[in-house]
């Protein structure tokens, strides 16, 4: 199978069975966004723990196999981490989709790193950036805004 099909696999898998999708109990933090130019909408719920790990990460949310695929990916990968590994691998996976390098974190997985590179593809389509960038922009949103 080549790389391109297995990209095309993935996001698939993920936007037709989304991982982390509902409210997480207990959140602590939350955001909202929505692209009007292509009906992208998602709600990231986060249950920040004292210890700054993340305890429960999910998200509700309609739109394209793209944008799904990014939630559902993002949620998977970053449950259950750190605050600093989750703003590393956050800003890393903007970066590439900006720079059009290569997510090679080594505190990844060789699956996460596949995984999050699955999305890379979009590059070639400008228009289709934002509909893979905005949960992650909207995760990172998520963890300064507390609930009240």
């Amino acid at each position: 199978m080549e790389l391109k099909e297995l990209y095309q696999e993935i996001i698939l898998d993920h936007a037709k069975n989304p991982r982390n999708k509902g409210k997480c109990n207990d959140y602590n933090h939350e955001a909202k966004a929505h692209n009007p130019l292509c009906g992208d909408k998602v709600h990231i719920y986060l249950n920040l723990g004292e210890d700054k790990n993340i305890k429960g990460l999910s998200f509700e949310g309609e739109g394209c196999a793209i944008s799904l695929a990014s939630a559902s990916i993002l949620t998977d990968i970053l449950k259950g981490k750190d605050l600093n590994f989750t703003k590393k691998v956050t800003n890393d996976f903007l970066n590439m989709l900006k720079t059009k390098s290569k997510i090679t974190l080594n505190s990844l997985s060789e699956d996460q790193v596949t995984t999050i590179n699955s999305l890379s593809g979009v590059q070639e389509f400008p228009m289709r950036i934002k509909c893979a960038t905005m949960v992650w922009h909207t995760f990172l949103s998520a963890l300064e805004k507390k609930n009240n």
